[in-house]
C-alpha cells in the first residue's frame, strides 16, 4: 500500500492549536487529503490533523514523515531562498522554440532580453539552446553549447550576481555550463537522458530542477499512458529523489517540476496543476512551467502561442495559492506584477 499527503490550505484560525505551516511560507493547514494506491485500486478521503491518532500504525508512520517534509523549511538553493516566490525568467537561444524561437538567438538581443527580464523581476534566467518543443529533434552536443555559452558569458560579464540556470538533458553541455559558473541546472529528462549527469552533478555539488518526463520531445505527445498521471508522477520523483540520496545528492539541492506539456493530456495537465501541492510532501521546492503551453490554446479554441497569457497567469496564481515556490515563465513583467497584487489581497 502506497500512501499520498496532499495539505489543503486555509487560513489560519488562532483560537486552534492544529494549524501546521508549509515550510518557508506563510501558507497553513489542518486538513489533510490521503491518498492510498494498492495496485490499482485508489481511494481517497480528508483528515483534519487533530484526527491522525485515529489512523492505523503503518498509516500513521507515512503520513507523519510526509508531514515532516511539508512542514520542513526550505534550504537555500544556489543563494535562492524560498520565503517569497520565485520568478525563472525563460531565455531560449535557439531557433525554433515553441513559443520565442528565433527572436533570441543573437547574442546582443539575447543579454538585452535577459537584462530587461531582470528589470521586471526575474530571479533566475533560464538559458536553453535545445527546442524541447513537442516534435522537436535532438541536435548534438557541440552545437548546443556553441549557443548557450556565448549567452552565459556575456550575462554573467554584464551581471554577474545573475542566478543562472541552464536547461539541458546533456551532461557534455552540463559540463560546459559549470565550467561557466552557471548556479543551477534544469534537465527536462529527468535525469534519464545519460546515466553520467547524476555523476556529473553529484561531482560539482550542483543543484538541479528535476522535471517529469517519460519519453524525448520528438515521441512525448504520442501513446500518452498513465495509470494515474497525479500519483504516477509523484512515484516518479520519489524514485528519482532515492536514487539521488543513494549516490549523497540531498533533497535539499533539488526543486521539482512536474512538467506540464511534456507528454501529458489537457486533461492531465489540468489534474497535476490542481493537485500540486501533493509534491510538498516530498520535501523539495516546487517549480511550476506552464507558460504559453497548448493545453491553454486547446482550452480557449486554440489560441496561439502569444495569446496564452491570460491562461498562464492563470495557473500561476491558483499555483501561488497552493505553495508553489518557482514560476518559470515568459512574461515576467506581467507574471511579477500579478504576483505582487495577490500577495497583497
Amino acid at each position: 500500500m502506497n500512501y499520498y499527503v496532499r495539505p489543503i490550505f486555509s487560513k489560519k484560525n488562532k483560537t486552534s492549536n492544529d494549524y501546521k505551516k508549509l515550510g518557508s511560507s506563510n501558507l497553513f493547514f489542518d486538513t489533510i487529503e490521503i491518498i492510498t494506491r494498492k495496485k490499482d485500486k485508489i481511494d481517497k478521503k480528508f483528515l483534519k490533523l487533530e484526527d491522525l491518532s485515529s489512523l492505523k500504525k503503518e498509516e500513521l508512520k507515512s503520513v507523519l514523515d510526509q508531514i515532516k517534509n511539508i512542514t520542513a523549511p526550505r534550504k537555500k538553493i544556489a543563494s535562492i531562498d524560498f520565503n517569497r516566490p520565485k520568478i525563472m525568467g525563460i531565455l531560449n537561444v535557439t531557433p525554433d522554440s515553441f513559443s520565442d524561437g528565433g527572436k533570441f538567438n543573437n547574442l546582443d538581443k539575447s543579454t538585452a532580453h535577459a537584462l530587461q527580464m531582470i528589470k521586471d523581476g526575474a530571479d533566475i534566467i533560464d538559458i536553453g539552446g535545445e527546442s524541447t518543443r513537442p516534435g522537436a529533434t535532438t541536435i548534438v552536443s557541440k552545437v548546443e553549447i556553441a549557443r548557450v555559452i556565448p549567452a552565459i558569458k556575456k550575462l554573467k560579464s554584464k551581471n554577474k550576481k545573475t542566478i543562472i540556470s541552464l536547461d539541458t538533458r546533456k551532461p557534455d553541455v552540463m559540463r560546459a555550463g559549470i565550467k561557466n559558473n552557471i548556479d543551477l541546472i534544469n534537465d527536462v529528462s529527468g535525469l534519464r537522458y545519460s546515466s553520467k549527469s547524476i555523476d556529473l552533478i553529484k561531482k560539482n555539488k550542483i543543484p538541479f530542477v528535476l522535471m517529469h518526463s517519460i519519453k524525448n520531445p520528438k515521441t512525448m505527445q504520442s501513446n500518452i499512458n498513465y495509470e494515474n498521471v497525479l500519483l504516477d508522477v509523484y512515484d516518479f520523483f520519489k524514485k528519482k529523489i532515492a536514487i539521488c540520496e543513494r549516490k549523497k545528492i540531498t533533497r535539499q539541492s533539488i526543486i521539482l517540476d512536474p512538467g506540464i506539456g511534456f507528454g501529458k493530456t489537457v486533461k492531465q495537465n489540468l489534474s497535476l496543476i490542481s493537485n500540486i501541492a501533493l509534491l510538498h510532501s516530498l520535501g523539495c521546492p516546487v517549480l511550476l512551467g506552464s507558460s504559453r503551453k497548448t493545453f491553454i490554446g486547446k482550452l480557449d479554441k486554440n489560441a496561439l502561442e502569444e495569446k496564452r497569457l491570460g491562461g498562464s497567469l492563470s495557473t500561476v496564481i491558483y499555483a501561488l495559492s497552493q505553495g508553489v515556490q518557482v514560476f518559470r515563465v515568459h512574461d515576467v513583467f506581467e507574471t511579477s506584477q500579478a504576483i505582487k497584487v495577490f500577495n497583497k489581497l
